[in-house]
This record gives C-alpha cells, structure tokens and sequence, in this order.
C-alpha cells in the first residue's frame, strides 16, 4: 500500500515546475543524508579511499551534495516517465558527438552510474531514431520493478534484459543492430570480475565492456548524464579508437582510468552509495 501511495505522489510531481522538484529532492537528500545512516558511511569510505587529498570538511561536503542529486535524480524520474513528451525533450540536452550513435553498426555506449543515468537513457531513446537496449538489475518488491520498466521503455521501443543471464540475448540484440546501454562500473559478480584500480585502490570491475566489444566487434562510445538547473545535458563523446586491446584486465583498467577523469568533472554526481569496494583482493581487509 506504501508504495503505491508513494509512486502515486511521485507520478503527481511531474505536474510541478523543475524548480519545486529540485527543492523537494534538496530537502530529500538531506533528510536520507541525516537519517540513512549506514548508507552515508558507505558513500564517506568511497570518497575517502577515491580522494585521500580532500580534508574531512570538503568530504563531509562532497558526501552532502552526493546525496541531493542522488534525490534530485530520483525524483525527476517523475517527469521523465509521466510528464508530457515535449516537456521531457525540452528538458534533455543532447549534445557532442550524437553522430558516433548513427546507423546500425554495432555500438556499446558507456554509461556511467552517475545519477542521472535514467536521463541519459531516456533522451537517447526518445531523440534518435536507433533501438536501444539495455541490462537492468530488477527490484525486490514488484511495484516498483514494474514501474521502473515501464519508465525505462516508454520510448523508442528498447529491449530490456535482466542481469541474470543477459548476456546472450544482448549480445544478438547488439549484433541484430541495436546499440547496447552498459553501466558497467559497479561491484557485482566477483567471481566475474577483475582487481585493477579505481582511483588507485584495487577494485572488482566487470570487463564486459571489453568483452562485448570483442565478440560483436563494436565501437565504445562513452554518454555522460549531467543534471543542470534546466533539466540534463546528455553528452556523446567520441567513439574509442583504442578499445578494446589485448586482454580484459587491462581493458577494464583502461576504462576505470577514463571513469575517473569523467568522474572528477562532476563528483557529487556519482553513485557514491554503492559499495564499490565490497571485493577486496585476497589477504587486503574490508573497507566497509
């Protein structure tokens, strides 16, 4: 009953100007940055191992603002996913090399866990011509799953795939011409995974950006999501020229490297709250 109360009052939001949305989500944030206490420790050790040269004030700092756009984010999917698809469009920017995701070549587009990666999603699927598709992680309570894909397909007609066992219908959706939304940068399947640096410290990356690129023969093209006073600036780099090399340790390091440069021009907008560092490599203690 809570949740679909709470999805109600969400889905009213979008009937507001940004400005009232932004407010609510500032004042959210700092609630869930007062009262999730556990979840601001995790974010706080992130911050410390990734930036050892800020002191405990600017962390403290950093910590905070992580938090409002995290809510900020979380509740302008209210406006992405409900409110009229003129208002979305004007509200997403696309920019940079858009023509990196034309024609029907096999492409993987990098995406970040920065907190506007819904935005991101949504301003490639409803502003070019391409299918898309995706790997999603599904929610424990079922509501919330549903609204979540029925959100993250409202447009373009994407495929959507659950983490268990994606990889083969992504790998024929991006062979069959779809470009494929990988947010790859989180700590999941150890067993799966590799140790190489993330901000100097060893950490359990995913290569399967190297992996798809491999097996599809697919260019890498990088979309960062920025949240902005106006709405979202959804920016296309440039397609990597020197992806994927001679072996997955050392691609995934490669792609670490660029994520922190990445990360470093807009690091309150990163998804702190996830432990990233829950994998340790043998004999090296928990962080958390």
């Amino acid at each position: 009953m809570l949740s679909r109360l709470g999805l109600a009052l969400v889905g009213l939001l979008a009937l507001l100007p940004l400005r009232w949305v932004r407010g609510l989500g500032c004042l959210l944030g700092l609630c869930l940055y007062t009262l999730a206490v556990s979840r601001r420790r995790v974010a706080r050790v992130n911050l410390g191992l990734c930036f050892p040269s800020l002191s405990p004030v600017d962390l403290s700092d950093l910590n905070r603002r992580s938090f409002v756009c995290f809510a900020q984010a979380w509740l302008d999917r209210s406006w992405l996913w409900h409110a009229a698809p003129e208002r979305v469009r004007q509200r997403l920017q696309l920019v940079g090399a858009v023509e990196a995701l034309a024609g029907d070549a096999p492409v993987l587009v990098f995406a970040p866990h920065f907190v506007g990666l819904d935005a991101g999603w949504t301003a490639l699927t409803q502003q070019l011509p391409r299918r898309f598709a995706t790997i999603y992680t599904g929610q424990a309570e079922r509501l919330l799953d549903g609204w979540i894909l029925a959100g993250r397909a409202r447009f373009g007609q994407p495929s959507l795939f659950g983490r268990i066992d994606a990889g083969k219908p992504a790998l024929a959706a991006l062979r069959e011409g779809a470009a494929l939304y990988l947010l790859p940068d989180m700590n999941y399947e150890v067993h799966e995974s590799v140790f190489v640096p993330f901000f100097g410290v060893p950490a359990a990356t995913l290569p399967v950006l190297s992996r798809f690129a491999k097996l599809s023969r697919a260019r890498v093209v990088p979309v960062l999501t920025r949240l902005t006073r106006s709405g979202y600036e959804v920016q296309v780099l440039p397609a990597w020229t020197d992806f994927p090399g001679p072996d997955l340790p050392g691609d995934a390091a490669v792609m670490n490297q660029r994520l922190e440069g990445y990360i470093n021009s807009m690091p309150e907008q990163y998804y702190w709250v996830h432990k990233r560092f829950k994998d340790r490599p043998p004999g090296m203690p928990p962080v958390y």
